[in-house]
């Protein structure tokens, strides 16, 4: 669950990420005030917003189980722990 968290929040971090790259690649100055002005600051949060859930949309259509799978949970047999698979 942490993974999928810290994906998130590095997907929502690209766009910043980039900016800055393109500030630093400018010569801009990366840490003025002036380089991060509130219109730019608000389309890189709306672009970030939309790539969170563009790629949460995304890992609920293809990730998990296949259709009309059955889970056949974690059980011993003759002493060993047999994992839960998908069937």
């Amino acid at each position: 669950m942490i993974r999928q968290a810290l994906t998130e929040i590095g997907i929502f971090l690209i766009p910043f990420a980039v900016y800055a790259l393109f500030l630093v690649a400018t010569r801009s100055g990366l840490l003025v005030r002036s380089s991060w002005p509130v219109i730019i600051v608000g389309r890189l949060l709306l672009g970030s917003l939309l790539l969170v859930v563009v790629s949460l949309i995304l890992l609920a259509q293809f990730s998990g189980a296949p259709p009309n799978s059955t889970y056949v949970p974690a059980h011993i047999e003759n002493g060993k722990l047999i994992q839960g698979v998908e069937k």
